[in-house]
């Protein structure tokens, strides 16, 4: 039986292709999203990856972290508080500002520098994951700027629901239930939620955790409206960093300085859309956001509190219009947002992007097309902090980014692409307050991806190579040399840094050998370094220049499945070592596997992370005063079993 490499079988269609594709015949790979727009992966002048369902249950994983570890050239980087994906090149404390994080295409990123709350989204609500490898400025705007993750949840398309509970080391201890099911005729519900408890790796890290989500859904021929609702609980202790000497000493005890830290942070979100299938070719759709957080802080001895809201307004247009020389796909749309943070140290901040964008797939023939498009955005600051802009201080800044693309398939079997796209990202609320002295405002960071890439597709395989180049101009990073702001409680600011490129490459291979194996390795490369100012021609810190992936899964019997994945990151300079004068960390290797049972309705699974119990630093910060090191997680195991009704 012949399978597709990206999956077992066509992903239910997300809940826009539902509604508006019923006169269309898919024959090859999942249909997704991340276009902003229902296109196959291959139709699509870019490098991306779909993990679906049957990936996500065939790897045992527990949660998104250990997922997307090693996919897709994704570094992690985890300070004992939660993830943070890298792509392209970025290190930690950057890559939560420029990899932009989707659920369902809405913006998980904050409107300040704090990471996306990763652990908000339980795998049980996941049917897929779309990864977009680089630069989406013109669909995305900011933040798209090293890559694109949309995690797409589950639709309520039948009725059923699944429990599913799980224990293991560190005393963790976790339980999923969803359901779903038919209201009346074009009404359906939706309701799923999630418990997790554990004390971590590490001492004084435990975390409790809690999340719930509601959603009643119309859907016709036509039309589809949605509306729903969320709540997110997370309290973690924070065991802070260590030195060097503390690791080898032992990895899990924590900095007796941060004995009474933590951090608990509270969300709650609501989300409306309609889309209405106007005539043959176009359809009209809109969203509407709004999120609300409250974090309570306590670190180094000091409380803090942070408030925080977003809301969003994206209404669109989308046209597929057939053509003799194929389909002509536009998008277009408006991009609206007003995001609000205060903190209790003094400091607020209302921010208003607005964007318009257009982005055009044309095609020049049944095998060649090419895509153009382009965005506008301006972004407003009213900002005050007590000790720097204690007066307040308004900022008006603007960006653009265009795209130009080329997507050839000679034969069902072989894709060639080429691609630039430009990107941008305005800077957070805590960036723009803490500055040096004189300086008014960081201006955007801005930047330019080049990539090619060519995709095989025979009948047991799947190979994909890319090469890209990623230019950027005015980087927004924090530097511990330069001179504080005014008022500054620490040494260092946050600057527009030199001119900095990001050179690398991404192999891919899958092969089905037979029914019973399935085997694939993927490597990345990345060359980054400065290409102005005194750290001209050095690296990067915090980026590995190799990392990769290799996985082997066998169909031991029609009940039993194994799986087992071993995943490497290359040595790095710690993380705002921009001078390289320390020696690079030490590379590492992770050994994962996983036993899965399933019978009928019933699925149990034993996953072993970091199976031989590698002792690895997670994060790191480079310091004159002294460097802090966050040890990663040892070996962990983890018991799961799930009902599905």
């Amino acid at each position: 039986m012949k399978k597709t490499l990206l999956a077992v079988a066509l992903a239910p269609l997300c809940l826009q292709s539902q509604a508006f594709a019923s006169d269309t015949t898919y024959q090859e790979d999942e249909i997704v999203v991340i276009s902003r727009s229902v296109k196959e992966p291959l139709h699509i002048a870019a490098n991306v990856n779909v993990i679906d369902s049957y990936d996500i249950e065939k790897s045992g994983a527990t949660n998104l972290t250990e997922l997307l570890r090693g996919r897709s050239g994704i570094q992690v980087s985890d300070s004992n508080s939660g993830s943070v994906f890298a792509m392209r090149g970025f290190s930690g404390s950057q890559a939560a500002n420029n990899t932009l994080i989707l659920v369902d295409g809405r913006r998980l990123n904050n409107i300040d520098i704090a990471a996306p709350s990763i652990s908000a989204i339980p795998l049980n609500q996941i049917e897929r994951i779309e990864v977009l490898s680089g630069s989406a400025g013109v669909l995305y705007g900011d933040q798209a700027v090293g890559g694109v993750i949309n995690i797409v949840t589950k639709a309520p398309d039948s009725a059923g629901g699944n429990i599913r509970v799980s224990g293991g080391s560190f005393n963790t201890y976790e339980g999923q239930g969803d359901i779903s099911g038919s209201l009346a005729d074009d009404w359906r519900y939706y309701l799923v939620g999630s418990y997790n408890q554990g004390d971590n790796y590490r001492d004084h890290n435990a975390n409790e955790t809690g999340s719930i989500l509601g959603r009643i859904q119309y859907q016709t021929e036509k039309d589809l409206f949605f509306v729903e609702t969320s709540y997110y609980d997370n309290r973690r202790e924070l065991a802070g960093s260590l030195t060097l000497e503390q690791i080898n000493e032992d990895p899990r005890q924590a900095n007796p300085s941060n004995i009474k830290d933590f951090n608990h942070e509270k969300t709650t979100a609501a989300r409306v859309g309609y889309q209405h299938q106007l005539t043959k070719d176009w359809s009209l759709g809109a969203d509407l956001n709004y999120s609300d957080t409250d974090v309570e802080t306590f670190s180094w001895g000091s409380p803090g509190k942070n408030e925080r809201s977003l809301l969003e307004f994206t209404p669109k247009a989308v046209a597929n219009i057939t053509t003799e020389q194929g389909d002509l796909d536009i998008v277009t749309g408006v991009d609206l947002s007003r995001g609000e943070s205060e903190f209790s140290s003094g400091r607020s901040n209302e921010q208003n992007v607005s964007s318009v964008y257009v982005q055009a797939n044309i095609p020049q023939n049944h095998q060649l097309s090419y895509v153009i498009g382009g965005r506008y955005a301006s972004a407003k600051d009213d900002l005050t902090d007590k000790s720097v802009y204690p007066n307040g201080v308004k900022l008006d800044q603007d960006a653009h980014a265009l795209e130009l693309g080329l997507n050839y398939r000679p034969s069902l079997e072989h894709r060639i692409y080429l691609r630039a796209d430009d990107n941008f990202r305005f800077a957070k609320v805590d960036e723009q307050a803490y500055t040096s002295p004189g300086v008014v405002g960081l201006k955007p960071q801005t930047g330019r991806s080049y990539e090619a890439g060519w995709d095989w597709n025979p009948d047991s395989h799947t190979v994909r190579l890319s090469l890209y180049r990623l230019d950027l101009e005015d980087e927004i990073v924090f530097d511990p040399s330069a001179e504080k702001p005014v008022g500054g409680a620490f040494n260092g600011a946050n600057v527009n840094a030199d001119a900095s490129r990001r050179y690398g490459a991404n192999l891919v291979w899958d092969w089905i050998l037979n029914d019973m194996f399935q085997f694939g390795v993927e490597y990345s490369y990345v060359d980054a370094e400065f290409t102005e100012g005194t750290n001209s021609g050095k690296s990067l810190s915090w980026v590995a220049e190799h990392s990769g992936r290799s996985y082997l899964s066998v169909d031991i019997t029609h009940n039993w499945q194994l799986f087992t994945e071993a995943v490497y990151t290359g040595e790095r300079f710690l993380e705002g070592d921009n001078a390289n004068a320390d020696p690079k960390l030490d590379d590492y290797t992770l050994g994962n596997l996983a036993l899965n049972y399933t019978r009928d309705a019933w699925l149990a699974s034993l996953r072993v992370d970091n199976l031989f119990d590698e002792q690895y630093v997670s994060s790191g910060f480079y310091s004159d005063f002294g460097n802090g090191y966050y040890s990663g997680t040892g070996r962990a195991v983890r018991l799961t079993a799930s009902y599905s009704f």
